[in-house]
This record gives C-alpha cells, sequence and structure tokens, in this order.
C-alpha cells in the first residue's frame, strides 16, 4: 500500500516547515528523501514515524504499529547480546522458538550469523548496523523508515552492508523510505529520489528512471 501526503502542514514557533505539502510515496520501493542540511528530511521521517505531531493535513496509509525505524545511532541495549536485543523486538509477535528461528534466519541473510551472543560493545560499527538493519526487519512491519543509517561507515563497508540491505529488501517486499544527504547512495538504491529543498519544504525533483543520468539535475537541485 502506498502512503501519501496530503495537505500537510507543519511549524515550529513562527517557522512554517510544511506548508500545503503532498506527496507519494511507493511500496516495494525505496523511496530516497535527498536534500541539503535543514530542508526538513528528518522532520519529515519523524512525521511518518508518529514521534512528531502535524498541525494539519493527512498522512494515509501508515501507522506507527506497521513502522520499523533504523536510526543514525544503533541505539542497542549494552548489557544485552544481539540475540536478546532482537529478542525485544520479536516477543509481542512470536513464541520463543519462533523467535530463535526467525533472528538466526535473519543474522544468517546479512552474514552476521556469528555475533548473536555478543554484547554490542564487543561488536564493530558495521556490526552494529547490520544488528540495526535485522532488528527492522524482524519486526513485522510494512514500513521501513531509515534516517542516514550509513552515515558514518567507510565507503566500502557501507555499500557491502547496502548489497545486504537490497537483497533482503526483495526477500521481504517492503517500502522503505530512506533519508540521506549522499546522491551516490540514493542512486544505488535504485529506487525513487525525491529531492527536497526550500521553506516551507517544497519537491524540488522526483525520479525513478535512469538514475545515473539524473545524477547532475538531481545535484544542482539540492541546496
Amino acid at each position: 500500500m502506498n502512503i501519501e501526503i496530503k495537505n500537510l502542514k507543519k511549524s515550529y514557533d513562527d517557522e512554517k516547515i510544511f506548508e500545503n505539502f503532498n506527496l507519494k510515496l511507493y511500496d516495494q520501493k525505496v523511496n530516497c528523501i535527498i536534500g541539503g542540511s535543514g530542508c526538513g528530511k528528518s522532520t519529515l521521517l519523524n512525521i511518518l514515524a508518529q514521534l512528531i505531531s502535524i498541525d494539519d493535513g493527512e498522512i494515509l496509509g501508515v501507522c506507527r504499529e506497521d513502522t520499523s525505524y533504523i536510526f543514525q545511532e544503533d541505539r542497542l541495549i549494552e548489557w544485552l547480546t544481539v540475540e536478546q536485543n532482537l529478542n525485544l523486538t520479536l516477543k509481542k509477535y512470536y513464541n520463543i522458538l519462533e523467535r530463535k528461528g526467525e533472528i538466526c534466519n535473519m543474522l544468517s541473510s546479512l552474514g552476521i550469523e556469528n555475533v548473536k551472543n555478543k554484547y554490542p560493545s564487543e561488536l564493530s560499527g558495521g556490526m552494529k548496523q547490520r544488528v540495526n538493519i535485522a532488528r527492522a526487519f524482524l519486526k513485522p512491519s510494512k514500513v521501513i523508515l531509515m534516517d542516514e543509517p550509513f552515515k558514518s561507515l567507510d565507503y566500502t563497508l557501507k555499500y557491502n552492508i547496502i548489497d545486504e540491505f537490497k537483497d533482503v529488501i526483495l526477500k521481504e517486499n517492503r517500502m522503505v523510505i530512506l533519508v540521506t544527504h549522499d546522491v551516490d547512495e540514493a542512486i544505488y538504491f535504485e529506487g525513487n529520489i525525491i529531492v527536497l529543498g526550500d521553506r516551507p519544504v517544497k519537491i524540488k525533483g522526483f525520479f525513478s528512471e535512469n538514475l545515473k543520468k539524473s545524477k547532475d539535475e538531481i545535484i544542482s537541485l539540492i541546496v
């Protein structure tokens, strides 16, 4: 099911962030939201996650229970193992044997089945981010929200993790909404790219085909 944002209004004090803002986000796609710093990308993601209230408008096709959120930081509980952290996500949905099976399968699909008994302090940044991704996908949600989750990773590691992530997306067929500042990263996901800018926020460009050929145009729209 697609998500439709209709006539969204959101202000902070006297500053209008969104004013009669409309956007459609597509199911079974990676929808990349890109734009300059402070253009409203993360605010929009937090509105979709219902972490921020809106002043007016409608958001159709998503509810908090149906979303998973991958933050920039891992937010793992330090005194729990990887398996115990992931188990918390699944308690509401599966019995103990089912949880063990789901966790093992997900960690295996991301190539980190050997870390399930380790604590977060024993993991590298890349490993923690894989666990972060596993946690988001383990929740039986329809929409996965991602706020620059690869920002702190080096180039090679970032694209290795994105490849693993794309493989899981193909199996799961869920909607992904990714906020990023990196044009190459957005293009690599081979989904839709929405360029935001101005204040109140406007859609400066929407790209769904020939993304590599559109790179220069996308960059020119980012301010």
